[in-house]
């Protein structure tokens, strides 16, 4: 088999993950934000050269590229969408402004949640002008109330044409149970703008993008990925061009933030939001697999942010099933990664009461980036605190390919932190150190244990650039006592990519009572949730042939989103059976569902009686592909000592500097163990080791970390 290749986009780095000839390379590239193609073909050629070859050699050997993108983020974020028109039924033109009760404080941080009185909601991405009504009706059955007409959707088409659109979405009410009329405007469309169909004008049906009921977050999905579509589509296009100019005739896949991924052409743009975080928590869950550990904490730190999350039982089973994306909710299932604004480049500040410290969310990316980079940057950062504490080798930095300055480091700790807070820069730097970690540890600590579960239970991943520098910091917070760190972790996120299948979800909005507490019968038309688990397999089946994939080995999964009685809050559960036969698979399923309610709130919370509805359901067609499994290794007897690089004076408390031995991570064989206090360095990170804790080399050649008291 050939080469694959694996790139992930971040905030400051572009990273590549290759696998070729039963060894894997890493390759690590600024981000080029101004043209994407740029850093991503960086990235491949710096992986390419740790298998002595040329990019051009690497790419005409490939036999997959995938692909996490920050396209969508960077869009939302610079506001560069196109200028839409919304076709709405007549009398709902204003529900995208009206929008949610809770609208102000979506996406914001828990700081500026607190300040109602300066939050305001986010301005619409499509405006008032842009947005018109048509005489429609569908009931919520399905059936058609008010037909429409097609002179009046052409009528109000020339209007938006006039008004500057360059895309258009439609979105009815009810058109997830019945898509004819949100057709209908399509075929008008193509009718009469056939030109602009085929340009650069995207026509977005909600009942394309999301299935599921809900009038405002269906409305501001379908938004969102027709905002999203004209960047994604430019971008990728034109590097889908450039990788077969150099070379590379295979297909493009693109990875999504449900799981899963697709070819370019079958991919929709929201799906790719946060899409790299979660190739991350895959490949968390793959290293779960690996190890034989069921519960993992995944950790991320990069330049610009802070991403968790958590694989129960050896799955990344948590989905956000109304994530957040930017200021705006939307239905499109994500899995669960959470994000915070701490990494390396975000910025140490005073308060504005003067009294205390605070880390990010603001970050200085990579351009200027730190204060160390020595390229501008004034704001003290975590990463400048990390250099001043010792932790840090301004000679060694990503392997020596980048100097630090320790210099313009401390004047930026002294002049910002130190100096108004009547600090030492040592101080100032250990401050800051300790305010990014307890951030960390305390998001963590909130996630896990608002999930129902223990986080000492768990074994901790640390990777990102940064990862092993700050992990044994924030698992002191959650009393975690092993850790997990990797040779590719500044590159996890494109690893984890690697271990990914391609994977494509289906809904139906339709409901079912699988538990009436009225009659205290159970559901019994196995029949039709059977037909329309039928047609989901059919539509899998058919995208699945299009990509040019073997139908007969995908496998399928169903879940159903469920809920007692009348309640608001549904939880996503998968189901233990694909079709129903009998009374004993409904059964199977409300168990399940009570199972995983007493989990998350309490053995005494599940309340059966109250009869057990199903909103919607979900079917995963997964198609597997070939995954690298590292080779297992013996001990090999070396001595540490013989990796030792030499000391360095590091700070680990208020005592001050400390002379702490140096390890060379690429020359400590299986079976080493180093006791901390110790700073181990690799060519992409350093781990450190405090007192109390330990450093070894296992069997797969990763770094254990382990509290020793």
């Amino acid at each position: 088999m050939g080469a694959t290749i694996d790139v992930d986009i971040g905030g400051t780095f572009t990273d590549c993950f290759v696998v070729w000839d039963g060894r894997y390379g890493k390759g690590k590239s600024p981000t080029t934000h101004y043209q994407a193609s740029i850093g991503f073909k960086n990235a491949i050629t710096a992986a390419a050269e740790s298998f002595g070859v040329g990019l051009a050699d690497l790419l005409v050997d490939t036999e997959v590229i995938r692909y996490s993108t920050t396209i969508a983020t960077n869009t939302l974020i610079e506001k560069t969408g196109p200028r839409l028109g919304l076709i709405t039924t007549a009398g709902f033109e204003d529900t995208m402004l009206i929008g949610r009760g809770r609208q102000w404080a979506d996406g914001l941080p828990t700081a500026e949640v607190r300040n109602q009185a300066r939050a305001e909601k986010p301005e619409p991405l499509i405006p008032r002008e842009m947005i018109v009504g048509v005489h429609e009706r569908v009931d919520f059955e399905g059936e058609v109330v008010a037909p429409i007409d097609r002179e009046e959707v052409r009528e109000k088409l020339a209007y938006l044409v006039n008004k500057g659109a360059m895309g258009f979405v439609v979105s009815f009410i009810w058109s997830c149970m019945n898509p004819v009329h949100e057709q209908v405007v399509r075929d008008v469309i193509m009718e009469e703008y056939p030109d602009t169909y085929l340009g650069s004008m995207p026509i977005i049906l909600s009942s394309d993008v999301s299935r599921k009921r809900g009038e405002y977050l269906r409305t501001m999905t379908t938004v969102l990925d027709a905002y999203l579509h004209r960047d994604l589509s430019e971008q990728l296009t034109s590097l889908n061009e450039e990788l077969i100019d150099a070379g590379y005739e295979k297909p493009l896949m693109i990875i999504h933030g449900t799981g899963g991924m697709s070819r370019l052409s079958h991919t929709a743009a929201v799906d790719t939001y946060n899409s790299g975080p979660v190739a991350g928590l895959l490949g968390g869950a793959e290293i779960a697999k690996m190890y034989g550990v069921e519960n993992v904490l995944v950790t991320d730190v990069g330049g610009t942010s802070f991403d968790f999350g958590v694989v129960v039982d050896g799955e990344a089973s948590f989905y956000d099933l109304f994530p957040t994306i930017e200021r705006w909710r939307v239905q499109t299932p994500l899995l669960e990664v959470k994000t915070i604004g701490a990494g390396g480049g975000s910025i140490a500040r005073i308060s504005p009461t003067g009294s205390r410290i605070t880390v990010g969310p603001e970050s200085a990316g990579s351009m200027p980036g730190p204060a160390c980079y020595g390229l501008g940057g004034k704001e003290p950062t975590v990463t400048d605190a990390d250099l001043v504490l010792g932790y840090l080798n301004p000679e060694y930095y990503l392997g020596g390919k980048k100097k630090l300055d320790t210099r313009r480091a401390r004047r930026a700790i002294e002049d910002r932190i130190a100096k108004p807070l009547g600090m030492s820069v040592e101080e100032a730097a250990l401050a800051i150190k300790r305010v990014v970690d307890s951030t960390m540890g305390g998001e963590i600590f909130k996630e896990v244990v608002l999930k129902g579960y223990d986080p000492r239970e768990f074994v901790m991943l640390a990777y990102g650039g940064a990862g092993a520098t700050h992990c044994c910091g924030y698992a002191e917070a959650l009393d975690v006592s092993r850790i997990l760190t990797f040779p590719y972790s500044s590159v996890f996120c494109a690893f984890g990519g690697s271990v990914m299948d391609i994977l494509s979800v289906y809904e139906s909005s339709d409901s079912f009572i699988f538990y009436d507490n009225l009659t205290g019968s159970y559901f019994d038309e196995y029949d039709r949730f059977n037909l329309i688990v039928n047609d989901m397999v059919f539509l899998a089946f058919r995208d699945l042939k299009s990509q040019g994939f073997d139908i007969d080995l995908a496998d399928f999964s169903l879940e159903l989103e469920m809920r007692y009685g009348t309640q608001f809050f549904t939880e996503n559960v998968a189901s233990p059976v694909g079709m129903l036969h009998g009374t004993e698979d409904v059964k199977a399923i409300c168990d399940r569902f009570t199972e995983k309610y007493k989990v998350l709130y309490g053995e005494t919370s599940a309340y059966p009686d109250g009869g057990i509805e199903v909103l919607s359901m979900r079917l995963k067609a997964t198609y597997p592909l070939g995954h690298y499994r590292f080779p297992v290794h013996s001990p090999d007897g070396s001595d540490p000592a013989g990796a030792l690089k030499g000391t360095r004076s590091v700070v680990w408390d208020e005592s001050g500097p400390v002379s702490t031995p140096i390890y060379d991570a690429a020359l400590l064989g299986c079976g080493a163990v180093v006791g901390g206090p110790a700073i181990v360095e690799a060519d992409d990170t350093t781990c450190v080791v405090p007192g109390g804790w330990s450093y070894a080399v296992d069997r797969f050649l990763d770094g254990v970390i382990e509290k020793t008291k």
